[in-house]
């Protein structure tokens, strides 16, 4: 190497020699007089600058002028109704007493259904929660490894799943096994193997069967119309089955926010388009040669409608997919292609 380049070749000396010259990383190398040994020495990481940590800002408090209006306008027509429907039966009593009483019934009975609904719907929010909640605990259940967290997930996860009575002997050995395990992410695991195995049989069962039934009626159906109100169906029908079998109880509020996390949940993990690999599957198991244009559509269908029952499993159940296999697409789509093969 060249003093040109900035460099030297390698040569020994003593720290006490007369001729080792200190010198900044920034001074000019012409400074110093020929022969010398100029020596750069690194920063040392002690004395440099700490960087500080950005400030994060908290969020800006929503405005609760939207929420008041609506509040408000929803106790106007309330009483608005309210008011209608006593001057309804005052007017009834008006003129015959057994009309009064017959609208007051009414009134009666369907102030009794209203509030059946309200804490139906109520309760299906609050389960939902529940089963939210349970899933995040789960999540720091096994990253902490607590064993005491863990024990309270499990005992939330055997209430939860005490209502369903195919899991009776799964429970039996959750708690026979309990003792014998120190660390909580075993713990966690161990629940998930002996409650979830049967459940997540059962809702891939279930995913199978709507994607073939979707497959088969949008092959036949002569509408465009026809499919999309199917597969809406199916799609609102598969997500309530999924929501019941891992415990929820969803009415329509709960429906809706339960399409909508599913939907969000699509979104994050790839849409709802199929990947290159399963159109290549797709055709190498000469589908395109064996089916016409129509089935084609349907088992593209069905494997949109399969893609958001998988989907729905992630949302609705209520631990992670640690100990047991996520359910995936491909197999799904091979039951579906058997299926085709079949009845072709």
């Amino acid at each position: 190497m060249s003093e040109r380049s900035g460099h030297r070749r390698p040569a020994a000396f003593r720290l006490d020699d007369p001729r080792v010259v200190l010198r900044d990383a920034d001074d000019d190398a012409n400074l110093f007089a020929r022969g010398t040994i100029r020596i750069t020495p690194e920063p040392d990481p002690a004395l440099l600058p700490v960087p500080l940590e950005e400030t994060v800002l908290p969020p800006k408090r929503r405005a609760w002028w939207g929420t008041l209006f609506w509040s408000a306008a929803g106790g106007l027509v309330v009483l608005g109704t309210g008011l209608g429907v006593v001057q309804l039966v005052e007017d009834l009593f008006t003129r015959s007493e057994g009309l009064g009483w017959f609208g007051a019934v009414l009134a009666a009975t369907a102030l009794l259904a209203l509030i059946v609904i309200v804490a139906r719907e109520a309760f299906g929010l609050a389960r939902l929660a529940t089963i939210e909640k349970l899933h995040a605990r789960t999540v720091e259940a096994i990253a902490s490894d607590d064993r005491a967290q863990a024990d309270a997930v499990v005992r939330d996860l055997v209430k939860l799943a005490h209502q369903n009575p195919h899991l009776a002997k799964a429970r039996a050995t959750l708690r026979a096994h309990a003792g014998d395990i120190i660390d909580g992410a075993d713990m966690v695991r161990l629940a998930e193997r002996e409650l979830m195995t049967p459940l997540d049989e059962e809702a891939r069962r279930l995913v199978s069967v709507a994607a073939q039934r979707v497959s088969l009626v949008t092959a036949i159906s002569p509408r465009a119309l026809i499919d999309v109100v199917f597969v809406f169906a199916a799609a609102l029908r598969l997500v309530r089955q999924l929501a019941f079998l891992y415990g929820g109880r969803p009415g329509t509020l709960g429906m809706i926010r339960l399409m909508r996390h599913t939907i969000a949940h699509l979104a994050i993990t790839g849409g709802m388009a199929a990947s290159d690999s399963l159109i290549q599957q797709m055709l190498g198991h000469g589908v395109a040669a064996k089916l016409s244009q129509r089935l084609g559509e349907g088992i593209l269908n069905g494997l949109l409608t399969a893609r958001l029952g998988l989907a729905a499993i992630d949302v609705t159940r209520p631990m992670p997919f640690d100990a047991l296999p996520r359910p995936a697409l491909s197999d799904l789509a091979k039951d579906l292609l058997r299926k085709k093969d079949e009845e072709t």
